[in-house]
């Protein structure tokens, strides 16, 4: 078996963005070492959710979207369902798309010499011109060479920080015992929504099936040997960020709300080099999440309406346009990126639980997929990964309303 780097790699493109820059540099500078036991649960739980989508993909020849819209004969059940999903992933992309052109714009900002926490107006529609042309070429192939390049150039720049700032391995090892430091919940339930993002599902399951044409067991092996190495390195440079903020911000107790201005704090701490080096990945990791939200969108709406699913469709591409257009919207509208990055994160580990559902659901009909549908120990842990997401996100949802201490 020959492995090569594929949608893994779109997906780990995906989920380390701004919001997953921002959510683990917000862990590491408040709290330290304290979440990164949230951070590997979280690492894990992807790689079982994005290796069912990719299987899906792969042997049943069908997208998430498609898969959902095929579980019931009831047009009316159909309608609500397809509705509901629709919604939610149009909202919470748009969102998304904000957080992912500000913070691309950010990094811009930290290499060229900005420092205030907004980012320039140029350099947002900077970011949103590159991926749209991205976009525009409409091929599956270009775009996966074009966001393979923009991860390993983001996950030097990670790599490169950690390094610089050599944190206590030690102190590291003891934040893999499970707790969650007071006011660090919500934080929790981000760093868990920013790393088992409920768009890259769709994603997954749609670039799968275009990367592996025939049903065979060799190609499923590949998939999710693929899927484990992209996800393991996307883990790895989550795990690179947060512990560079822990290591420097929050043992000398400097204050951030954002990676630009951690970029801006490290460089009397480890030289100027860092600045320009958390710039750089802040940069590609916003233009890649920039890219393949609204490729993920496209894919969702077009599977959902039946309408074609590839990136010359009229149905992917309007789809896809509106979400850059939306989030641009947001990204220029003066609200700060930390505020749309934190929303986006912490309503994707509300919704979490409701599409990893759909896709076990998915995942254990022969109609489907026949000889690999989920095994019970593939069961037991997917099922084990809702509940988790469901009790962190109920539990923070009961103490917004006062109903939890």
């Amino acid at each position: 078996m020959k492995l090569s780097i594929g949608p893994g790699a779109l997906v780990a493109a995906a989920f380390i963005g701004p919001g997953t820059v921002t959510a683990c540099t917000l862990a590491g500078a408040n709290f330290g070492f304290a979440l990164i036991w949230t951070l590997v649960f979280a690492t894990f739980a992807t790689m079982i959710l994005q290796g069912m989508a990719a299987r899906l993909g792969v042997a049943g020849r069908l997208g998430l979207g498609e898969a959902m819209m095929a579980s019931t004969d009831s047009p009316v059940l159909k309608y609500l369902a397809g509705s509901l999903v629709l919604a939610a992933i149009l909202v919470g992309n748009s969102a998304y798309e904000a957080g992912n052109l500000a913070g691309g714009a950010l990094g811009l900002d930290a290499l060229f010499g900005g420092s205030s926490g907004t980012p320039t107006t140029a350099h947002t529609l900077l970011i949103a011109g590159l991926a749209a042309a991205a976009l525009a070429t409409g091929h599956y192939k270009t775009l996966e060479r074009i966001l393979i390049g923009l991860v390993l150039l983001m996950s030097a720049a990670f790599a490169a920080s950690f390094v610089l700032v050599r944190p206590d391995l030690s102190d590291l090892v003891t934040g893999l015992v499970p707790s969650i430091p007071t006011g660090g919940l919500l934080t929790a339930v981000a760093l868990i929504g920013t790393t088992i993002v409920p768009y890259n599902l769709f994603l997954h399951a749609a670039s799968s099936q275009r990367r592996w044409t025939e049903v065979t067991p060799g190609a499923v092996a590949e998939a999710r040997a693929d899927t484990r190495l992209s996800i393991g390195l996307g883990g790895l440079i989550s795990l690179f960020i947060l512990s560079t903020a822990a290591a420097t911000l929050f043992e000398s107790g400097l204050q951030v709300s954002s990676a630009a201005e951690m970029a801006v704090a490290l460089e009397p701490i480890s030289g100027a080099g860092a600045k320009q080096i958390i710039g750089v990945g802040l940069a590609s990791a916003g233009l890649t999440s920039a890219i393949t939200a609204p490729m993920a969108t496209g894919y969702a709406v077009s599977e959902i309406m039946g309408r074609g699913k590839e990136g010359q469709s009229s149905v992917f591409r309007m789809a896809a346009i509106l979400v850059l257009c939306l989030g641009l919207a947001g990204a220029i509208s003066g609200i700060r990126p930390t505020e749309l990055i934190l929303f986006a994160q912490a309503a994707n580990g509300l919704l979490l639980p409701i599409i990893a559902i759909v896709l076990l659901m998915a995942m254990n009909r022969n109609d489907l997929l026949g000889d690999y549908t989920n095994s019970r120990s593939e069961n037991v842990l997917g099922a084990g990964v809702v509940a988790i997401c469901f009790l962190l996100g109920g539990r923070l949802i009961l103490r917004t309303l006062g109903l939890w201490p």
